[in-house]
């Protein structure tokens, strides 16, 4: 059975069925709206196998050592359709990332292909993803591949430990776990982590939804399986509605016309 949430349009007349009404599992939206958080899969949904192959032309992130990294700016226009915005930095305020190499930063990163962005099943999960969370036309999207690949351990979240992205919509896609032992995902309503909420390990496919702004998460360090081969784990990041005043600015510098969260300033 599918979310009868995002059924319209069957049976009173003859307009095509909405193809992105059963994208999600039954009960997705409610399991967010109890709980903050909900795990699934999309496999049935996307050529990951094809997804997987765009690692390949991330280039190294100039920031963290052993992370590779690509993003974009993506929102919905009038019509519905899948936009690149262009290009605006990643900025997280300190309060929401603990890190040296990040915090504080404005963060520029090469833009996902456009052969990637392109494909039919990246829009598809674009305007699911939104409708999911009711994100409206013309509010900045932000899509990141980013992985780490390598030899030994290696902590992906690089510093960060328990921490808020800053946003109010945050899902985590996994695209890839090659020889990999780790990489469990925690959950906590405090972000000193004495509330354990729950442990999951995402494998390729599973998504994890967070509502960011009211759950902190972190992510267990890498270890190489077989040491005669490097790991490789790569995820998709897509989060929408911030509510960090630094990266608020930053979409209002460089997007001015973009609908912003309402509690920033002026936004709307």
């Amino acid at each position: 059975m599918k979310l009868d949430t995002f059924k319209y349009g069957f049976g009173l007349t003859s307009m095509p069925a909405d193809p992105l009404a059963e994208y999600w599992n039954l009960g997705l939206t409610k399991a967010l709206r109890h709980q903050g958080w909900a795990k699934t899969d999309i496999r049935e949904r996307i050529d990951l196998a094809a997804w997987q192959g765009f690692v390949d032309d991330l280039s190294r992130d100039p920031y963290v050592n052993l992370r590779w990294k690509g993003m974009s700016w993506l929102a919905l226009n009038d019509q519905g359709d899948v936009e690149d915005m262009g290009q605006c930095p990643m900025a997280q305020g300190g309060a929401f990332n603990d890190a040296e190499s990040m915090a504080d930063r404005l963060r520029y990163y090469d833009p996902l292909t456009q052969e990637f962005l392109a494909r039919p099943d990246v829009k598809d999960f674009v305007r699911a993803w939104a409708r999911l969370w009711n994100i409206g036309a013309h509010e900045p999207i932000l899509m990141q591949i980013t992985g780490v690949r390598g030899e030994g351990n290696v902590d992906p979240l690089q510093g960060q430990g328990i921490h808020a992205d800053g946003c109010k919509a945050l899902s985590i896609l996994v695209l890839n776990r090659e020889n990999v032992a780790g990489a469990a995902n925690h959950l906590y309503a405090d972000k000193a982590g004495m509330q354990p909420l729950v442990d999951i390990t995402l494998n390729p496919g599973d998504i994890l939804h967070l509502c960011d702004d009211r759950l902190f998460h972190s992510v267990d360090g890498i270890e190489q399986l077989d040491s005669s081969a490097p790991f490789e784990r790569f995820i998709i990041i897509i989060n929408s509605r911030f509510v960090d005043d630094f990266q608020n600015r930053m979409l209002r510098r460089h997007f001015p016309k973009a609908i912003l969260n309402k509690s920033f300033g002026h936004s709307q």
